[in-house]
């Protein structure tokens, strides 16, 4: 907590400033994280759709291999398994990486929130204590001594 030196009329004003300067500093500076953090966020969830329509895509694909390889079983069976070995591993891979961002993207959701409740409880008793001080000073100056 800082602590402010007092002149005639109260606290030194532009201590006082300065603090304030800082605390609005700091709160735009968690601010502007949180957007950066947002847009991050709003981008792996694109990634995300991307690769979940990438998923489908691979899905729709190879259930075609499948009907392909059924066609011309006689001719190229060894080579149709191939194509459908291929698909499934990169739809599973794909699969996995989409799950992995998810699982970041809700992971940083959660810090956020937590950072975000955390700053708020901190503002407030800032601001609760400074209330305080102001209330402390209004006794202050209407004790007559």
């Amino acid at each position: 907590m800082e602590k402010f030196s007092y002149e005639a009329n109260g606290y030194n004003r532009s201590e006082v400033n300065q603090f304030v300067g800082e605390v609005i500093k700091e709160t735009e500076g968690i601010i502007t994280r949180v957007k950066k953090q947002n847009a991050e966020i709003e981008e792996l969830k694109k990634e995300l759709k991307h690769y979940k329509e990438l998923e489908r895509s691979l899905k729709t694909a190879l259930g075609k291999a499948e009907e392909t390889g059924n066609q011309i079983k006689e001719m190229a069976r060894e080579e149709s398994d191939i194509i459908i070995s291929d698909a499934k591993q990169n739809a599973s891979r794909i699969v996995n990486e989409a799950l992995i961002r998810a699982e970041r993207i809700e992971n940083n959701a959660d810090t956020l929130e937590r950072n975000m409740r955390i700053f708020k409880r901190k503002l407030k008793l800032i601001i609760e204590q400074q209330m305080a001080v102001v209330e402390e000073i209004e006794v202050l100056e209407l004790d007559p001594k």
